[in-house]
C-alpha cells in the first residue's frame, strides 16, 4: 500500500469511530426521551382519569367564575 492510501484509510477509520460515538450518544438520548415521554403520557392519562386534567383555553372561563 502506498503511504497516501494508508493515510486515507487511517482518516476514514478515525471518522468512522467518531461517527459511531455520535450515533451511540444519540441513541442513548433518544432512549431517555422516549422514557420521559412515556412517563408524561402515563401521568396525563392518570390525571385525565381522575378528572383533573382539564386545560383552560383562551376563550373559556375558568371554573371558579
Amino acid at each position: 500500500m502506498s503511504a497516501e492510501i494508508e493515510e486515507r484509510l487511517a482518516h476514514l477509520e478515525r471518522l468512522t469511530d467518531e461517527l459511531n460515538e455520535v450515533v451511540s450518544a444519540q441513541a442513548g438520548e433518544i432512549d431517555r426521551l422516549v422514557t420521559r415521554v412515556q412517563m408524561l403520557m402515563e401521568r396525563e392519562a392518570t390525571r385525565e382519569a381522575q378528572g383533573g386534567g382539564g386545560v383552560v383555553l383562551g376563550d373559556e372561563t375558568p371554573p371558579h367564575y
